[in-house]
């Protein structure tokens, strides 16, 4: 059973920066595919930024150039590194991974971010 934290979530002013980590537990970290989703007030979840099956990156267009995703592997850990902040990035942002093999989908608890001045 795999288990996800995420922390980093806060109040930031438009144009600021966060960095949201997710550690994960309860599995081999280089087994399983890490992403970010976030789901808006009123909207559906939608996909952030993942890691690939091939270890390449994925983002959202509304987001590139602007978030980051990375892992740390000797850290069980991956980041969404989140620069030039928009109100339209107000959400709550889970850490999602999928095991390898089984196709297992994994979430968690969901940190909120809000931006606003």
């Amino acid at each position: 059973q795999v288990q996800l934290v995420e922390s980093g979530g806060g109040l930031v002013q438009p144009g600021g920066s966060l960095r949201l980590s997710c550690v994960a537990s309860g599995t081999i970290f280089s087994k399983i595919r890490m992403g970010w989703y976030r789901r808006a007030p009123g909207k559906q979840r939608e996909l952030v930024a993942t890691f690939t099956s091939g270890g390449s990156t994925n983002y959202a267009d509304s987001v590139k150039g602007r978030f980051t995703i990375s892992r740390d592997n000797a850290k069980n850990t991956v980041y969404l590194q989140m620069n030039s902040l928009k109100p339209d990035d107000t959400a709550v942002y889970y850490c999602n991974a999928v095991e390898s093999g089984s196709l297992k989908i994994y979430w968690g608890q969901g940190t909120q971010v809000t931006v606003s001045s």
